[in-house]
């Protein structure tokens, strides 16, 4: 098992919504719900101890449970507040996904991670990558990346959308996915 630490993770996003969805790790370590209820604003992040597609209803397992991050959007769908329970924090996005610059690109932000480093999101910063995430600081080290199936592309076994991040952030799993799903909402209703 100590081997797979040193493999990314690579998480299958099953639906691509960035409302209702699982991330599930193509190696059983990680799995990830997202979901929004009908008629509110609020996106919540659990992490699972099992793959999505071993439960009928997703939902069930969640009702009693405490997400691990909750994205509060405003009900005309602007950015509100990213709360994380466990550690009775709550920011507000604009702060918590900055710009690089003020009269720079929306799609391109930063973030301060529990680890106390930064992190940018740059959407199509790279060919191959509709999202990348990257450290902050001069190294410019790549994080994780994002990419969507394209719609020319068939689906056979999986979804083909997949976020990839690797060995050493591993940790910052649930956060990555979060500001991720933060920088799609914000690409969707061009914030």
């Amino acid at each position: 098992m100590n081997s797979l630490k040193s493999i990314p993770l690579v998480l299958e996003d099953r639906t691509a919504a960035i409302t209702n969805t699982d991330f599930d790790d193509m190696y059983d370590r990680v799995f990830l719900h997202i979901s929004r209820i009908p008629g509110q604003s609020t996106t919540n992040l659990y992490e699972m101890q099992v793959r999505a597609s071993r439960h009928r209803s997703r939902e069930a397992h969640t009702v009693n449970r405490e997400p691990t991050i909750s994205l509060e959007f405003l009900q005309d769908e602007t950015l509100g507040t990213v709360t994380f329970p466990k550690h009775r924090m709550a920011i507000p996005m604009s702060r918590y996904l900055r710009k690089l610059s003020f009269f720079g690109p929306s799609l391109c932000r930063k973030f301060a991670a529990s680890d106390g480093r930064e992190y940018k999101w740059s959407y199509r910063a790279l060919d191959d990558h509709e999202w990348t995430c990257s450290t902050a600081d001069e190294s410019n080290y790549l994080v994780a990346h994002y990419n969507v199936r394209p719609p020319s592309v068939p689906m056979y076994d999986n979804s083909g959308n997949k976020l990839t991040i690797y060995p050493h952030f591993t940790h910052l799993t649930t956060e990555l996915v979060a500001s991720l799903l933060i920088m799609r909402h914000i690409a969707q209703f061009n914030l």
